[in-house]
């Protein structure tokens, strides 16, 4: 039986939303980390004030991928940003056991799994959460574009997951690889739209809360990908 069903709600999956993804003196700092970072916020607060689950990752271990965390990187650089946290969540170490409580999503409101790589698939009880769970839409923000980001787009839509990519609330190291990346993506069926866009239409009232403007923007589905990624999206 599936972990839960969220029956027609959609899930955050926060991809590794830590310091020295997104902090300007991280050694693996991602480009243009500032905009990012209020993009993330605004879906981070979005998900508080609409009561929409994340499912969050942190990578905690060196690999031999280039987008792998490096061995100088310490405990505290790894932790994650300190407003990506939810009042109640939980977390899961990095193992081999898939042991999963039913109705996790029912008692907290994120559900954290640290892993020793960049692909949360290659952890099992992170890949059982995934694979498992079942809802209308999984809503990806993070980092790395080209690493865990992929990686994580890739496997949901390989399960047949309805997958969209927030392009400006995610990080990449190279443009023009994170570019081509977000091209994957999309071909593979993803839809990639930008966040204000991405929360106008999801009828969202965050701008009393975080002060922000809506302005009316485009809606980019399976169409409009040069204008979304390749004219000035990052």
């Amino acid at each position: 039986m599936p972990i839960i069903t969220l029956g027609r709600k959609r899930v955050i999956i926060d991809v590794d939303t830590q310091r020295h993804f997104f902090r300007a003196k991280g050694i693996v700092c991602v480009q243009n980390h500032r905009g990012v970072l209020a993009n993330i916020r605004r879906v981070v607060e979005w998900a508080r004030l609409k009561n929409i689950p994340m499912i969050s990752t942190v990578q905690i271990h060196n690999g031999n991928h280039a987008y792998s965390n490096s061995c100088f990187i310490g405990i505290k650089d790894q932790k994650k940003l300190r407003y990506t946290l939810r009042k109640r969540y939980t977390s899961f170490d990095a193992n081999d056991r898939t042991d999963l409580h039913p109705g996790l999503l029912e008692q907290y409101d994120q559900v954290i799994f640290y892993k020793r790589c960049f692909d949360p698939f290659k952890e099992p009880r992170a890949d059982r959460m995934l694979s498992e769970l079942q809802a209308d839409e999984f809503i990806l923000i993070g980092a790395v574009t080209e690493g865990a980001v992929k990686a994580t787009a890739l496997g949901l839509l390989a399960r047949q997951k309805n997958v969209t990519v927030l392009v400006d609330a995610i990080g990449s190291y190279d443009k023009m690889v994170g570019e081509t990346t977000l091209r994957q993506i999309w071909e593979r069926g993803a839809k990639l739209t930008k966040t204000k866009t991405f929360l106008r239409y999801s009828c969202l009232q965050v701008g009393r809360s975080m002060r922000l403007q809506r302005p009316p923007g485009p809606n980019y589905g399976r169409t409009g990908f040069r204008e979304l990624v390749f004219e000035g999206s990052f």
